[in-house]
């Protein structure tokens, strides 16, 4: 990679060479330590601090926020769905104002869901939690879930029915489509098709069957752009049927992940993520903690936290997978690897040793082949009953969905189909380019789109219909392992949406039927015999159907199963190779309009506002590619242009792209920004090409990259070790820092011995850098959207950041995720510096912000040693606009300009707790007390609670010995500490 200092790549050479110990980097720049990075650091807001030219006018502010302008009042954004919805817990005989209500839910992801709890004041939703009843939550949530609240009062959702792009309404499509349905049952449904996306609803598979049956000509297609039709086909080539694979990641010993981001991505990856996290917290070898093995391309939350990491280019993927599938004892034709064979028979070994506690586990962006190497791998090294586990199908229809599409196209282009009904998606935007849907699709006399948004597809379809929001719909949906919700609305639709269920009702002569009525009436059928009032009660309540998980299946490999894979061919070693991936904040586009998401630091590359070409640093350099170059991607004749981003870790001579960028219709935030992959894709290179060419643009563009924000200037921050280095010296966490002062200090001190003492520990063993914690404190404490310049001039406002920090070599550096919020410093620098007394000191050990008081010198700011303290330079919030009211927490207020803001433990919910506790007459109990970054995170890795309370878990992980204090050697005695990471090394890779 060029460098803007010519002597860039010397210098990190040279510095890796001379360093003593363990050094911890977090970009290139600072390892290079180059002339710009220092001039970036020298201030301590880059860039336009005191200028007027970036000012936020209020248009742009509500068009960031993502809050509606066009709702018609708060009266139209606070009304209740008129069928009963029951809460989580047992209600109040009436609304308390000031008091939430919290009602079981589930939100639909590729099809699957997760169960939820939303928050509503006053019928009004405000936020959401994990649902800990439902397995595929266990009460922890992601960031996608914890921003759905934003995209229910986006104001450009779709907000009327229109046709070919002018207002009309339901009425006038109710008409039309009664007249189309006649016409259908005249011909059976000849010419008649419905494009889904993936289906688990009992309900609305249910009513496609029916009309099948009604119509016996019409055809059912399924099309989503990322899924798992790779797992799908996979399953068919090893077991000859389709089965859902399901693992027990809590009885695994030892994991190996075949370019799975299991922690991160997936139906399932929540309780992934928190079976694996229990097994990191067996310290010194009391338990035996688990261990990861990653091979993959780029790097991705689960590969940061491996203990052994690999990056390899796509093609060189299955022949790995195939040199350990004939090690274990599948015979399979293993044709070489480019992994070194010491790493891959210590491997091995460590897999045999582990029969019936190891688990192998094939990304659901790799090919069907791969998959069935998994399954054959876990059958012969006896996983299968232990730690992996298979049921029947979750999809209510699975199929090739690829195929499913183009069959569907190639029928529109012959002139075969006469009403299209596509429900949800954007295949205009999102299929595959060489399935040319557009052509199609105007073959087509009717063509029905039912969406949030007006978008790609919509603008080429006669009728356009707005959806219904989750949190305005009845349905019901199934979890990774067959377990069912019925999901409830908590607010009527607020642009008078449909469900797909109203929609399908027109076809099925009952126009007039509520989604309420088709779903409870499905479940009066399905459990005929029982009480209907009573299991619809405790359905809602609990927010799962007791007993609809799918029961285990018995499976066996096909003895020709091999003989179904094709043979791997030697790649070119001097190509380029291209992977795509969902992106991990925006998905596959369908969440492009919301700006939490937009805003959000990706993991690991920490880039915002953008897609990038993402390559390593060896292979930057050998195409003379500087950061953010604009290149030119061309793969076999399709082009695009893209920044180039070199990220350490990522495997060589390949380049990674993120889906679901480079939108043309997605409202005011989401249109414009970034590049679009998937005119790149095909259905031949779905996740993986050869054959990339990059060529040089002479172009150069601004990224919003958060990696270099708030820079520790090489203060050593986290604290990492081996179990061997443990045993050795339980105490190396805080000696690996500088040696801390004397009990000296200029403080007074303060006395908690007659109350509370609020403090919290943040396990590093356990974050994956998900980010479902920052979303969760956005969502919480009203924190408000800067936009793309703004974070560029390091001015994003995010409360809680998650610090990444590399060490060793820079093309496979080990990583260490960090998330950083204000430390409540007992002796906190911020709170001597303010002239106003806007920030100090409680009596329960909460650095305090009187917002009301602050005048804005910024003091705080600039003698805080951790950089956590925000600063509103502009005005980005709109405090006065009423239609913005119905999303925010009433329990905090919204900041206006000139404001310092940071965490504040959320104390409003720490207030609420003393209020119950005090009416109770009693103390606050441990874990009454719940933060927003607590509750959403799916590891646990963050716990709060009351210090002067001996027994609480807090305090109990204060006295652990891998507990340190973060820069404790300035003496500012910082009340979030953190539990140092251990490692647990295969030693035969790794010696010690």
């Amino acid at each position: 990679m060029k460098n803007t200092d010519e002597s860039g790549l010397d210098l990190i050479r040279e510095r890796l060479r001379g360093a003593r110990g363990q050094e911890y980097w977090r970009s290139l720049d600072e390892l290079a330590d180059t002339k710009e990075f220092r001039r970036f650091l020298h201030n301590e807001f880059p860039g336009l601090a005191g200028s007027w030219s970036g000012l936020i006018n209020r248009r742009d502010a509500l068009r960031l926020m993502g809050a509606s302008l066009a709702l018609a009042g708060l009266s139209g954004c606070t009304s209740r769905p008129a069928e009963k919805i029951v809460p989580y817990v047992h209600p109040p005989t009436e609304f308390v104002p000031g008091k939430p209500l919290y009602y079981a839910t589930a939100m639909v992801l590729g099809g699957y869901a997760k169960g939820l709890l939303a928050e509503s004041h006053m019928g009004r939703p405000t936020k959401v939690e994990g649902n800990p009843r439902h397995p595929a939550s266990l009460g922890a949530t992601e960031a996608l879930s914890q921003a759905s609240v934003l995209s229910l009062y986006d104001p450009d959702r779709a907000q009327a029915v229109t046709r070919n792009g002018r207002i009309t309404g339901w009425l006038s499509f109710l008409t039309a489509m009664s007249e189309r349905a006649e016409a259908q049952h005249l011909s059976k449904g000849k010419g008649f098709r419905i494009l889904t996306e993936t289906v688990t609803s009992p309900t609305l598979a249910h009513q496609i069957r029916t009309l099948l049956e009604a119509f016996p000509a019409a055809k059912w297609h399924q099309y989503e752009p990322v899924g798992g039709n790779s797992a799908r086909i996979g399953s068919r080539l090893a077991f000859g049927e389709s089965v859902n694979t399901c693992y027990r990641v809590d009885q695994a010993d030892v994991i190996l992940a075949l370019d799975a981001d299991f922690l991160c991505s997936g139906p399932a990856h929540l309780r992934y993520a928190r079976d694996w996290a229990g097994r990191r917290r067996a310290h010194g070898g009391r338990e035996r903690m688990n261990r990861l093995y990653v091979v993959e391309t780029m790097p991705s939350g689960t590969g940061a936290v491996a203990e052994h990491r690999l990056p390899l280019r796509p093609s060189d993927m299955e022949a790995f997978a195939h040199a350990v599938a004939k090690e274990v004892g599948v015979a399979v034709h293993a044709p070489g690897s480019s992994v070194p064979e010491a790493w891959t028979a210590a491997l091995v070994h460590d897999l045999r040793q582990h029969r019936g506690s190891s688990l192998v586990i094939a990304g659901e962006f790799q090919s069907p082949a791969m998959h069935a190497l998994a399954h054959a791998m876990n059958q012969a090294l006896g996983n299968v009953g232990n730690t992996v586990f298979y049921t029947d199908p979750v999809e209510a229809r699975p199929v090739d969905q690829i195929q499913s599409l183009r069959e569907l196209v190639d029928e529109m282009k012959a002139g075969s189909v006469d009403l299209l009904l596509i429900l949800g998606g954007n295949p205009m935007f999102s299929a595959p380019a060489d399935i040319d849907f557009a052509a199609g699709l105007n073959r087509v006399e009717t063509r029905v789109h039912q969406s949030l948004h007006f978008d790609e597809t919509s603008r080429l379809c006669s009728w356009h219909i707005p959806e219904a929001h989750f949190l305005e719909t009845w349905s019901d949906a199934r979890a990774y392992d067959g377990t069912t919700t019925i999901i409830q609305p908590l607010i009527a639709p607020l642009y008078e949406g449909k469900s797909v269920h109203e929609l399908l009702s027109i076809f099925l002569d009952e126009p007039n039927r509520s989604g309420y009525d088709i779903v409870r009436g499905y479940w009066r059928n399905e459990i005929a015999g029982r009480d209907l009032d009573e299991f619809w009660h405790a359905s809602l309540n609990s927010g799962v159907v007791d007993g609809s998980a799918l029961p285990v299946k018995s499976v066996q490999l096909k003895e020709d199963w091999t003989t179904s894979i094709t043979a791997i061919t030697a790649p070119n070693a001097s190509e380029i190779e291209i992977s795509f991936r969902p992106d991990p904040s925006i998905f596959d586009g369908r969440f492009a309009n919301n700006g939490w998401l937009q805003e959000l630091p990706k993991p690991l590359s920490k880039l915002a506002w953008d897609n990038a070409a993402f390559l390593s640093p060896a292979t930057a350099e050998r195409l003379g590619f500087n950061h953010r170059d604009v290149v030119e991607l061309v793969l076999h004749g399709r082009s695009v242009e893209a920044p180039v981003f070199a990220l350490p870790g990522h495997a060589p001579d390949s380049v990674t792209v993120h889906l679901g960028f480079g939108r043309t219709l997605a409202g005011k935030v989401g249109t414009g920004v970034g590049f679009n992959p998937y005119l790149l894709r095909t259905s031949e290179n779905l996740w993986a090409g050869q054959g990339l060419e990059l060529h040089p643009t002479r172009k150069q563009m601004v990224l919003a990259c958060t990696e270099l924000h708030h820079s520790m200037e090489g203060r050593n921050l986290v604290r990492v070790g081996s179990i061997a280095e443990f045993e050795k010296n339980p105490g190396f966490a805080r000696e690996m820092g500088e040696t801390p002062p004397s009990g000296d200090t200029l403080y007074p001190g303060f006395d908690y011995s007659q109350g509370y003492q609020w403090g919290m520990v943040v396990n590093l063993n356990a974050c994956v850098g998900c980010n479902a914690c920052v979303v969760a404190c956005e969502a919480e404490n009203n924190s408000p959207i800067v936009g793309k310049q703004e974070v560029a001039n390091s001015r994003e406002m995010q409360w809680l950041r998650i610090d990444r920090y590399y060490s060793g070599d820079k093309e496979n550096p080990s990583t260490t995720l960090a998330p950083v919020l204000c430390m409540h410093c007992e002796n906190a620098p911020c709170e001597v510096v303010c002239p106003v007394q806007a920030t100090n000191h409680s009596s329960e050990g909460l650095n305090q912000m009187v917002y009301n008081r602050c005048v804005g010198t910024r003091y705080c700011s600039n003698n805080c040693p951790y950089k956590v303290r925000r600063f509103n330079f502009y005005q980005y919030s709109d405090w006065v606009t009423p239609s913005l009211k119905p999303m925010r927490n009433p329990d905090v207020s919204v900041r206006g300009r000139g404001v310092m803001e940071k965490c504040s433990y959320c104390v409003q919910r720490i207030q609420e707790a003393k209020i119950t506790a005090e009416k109770e007459d009693r103390l606050v109990r441990d874990g009454e007390i719940v933060t927003a970054c607590q509750q959403a995170c799916p590891t646990q890795a963050f716990t709060f609670g009351n210090i002067n309370d001996p027994d609480s878990r807090v305090a109990a992980l204060k006295r652990d010995p891998l507990n340190y204090g973060m820069l404790a050697e300035l003496n500012v005695r910082p009340r979030t500490s953190y539990l140092a990471k251990l490692r647990n090394p295969n030693r035969e890779i790794e010696k010690e």
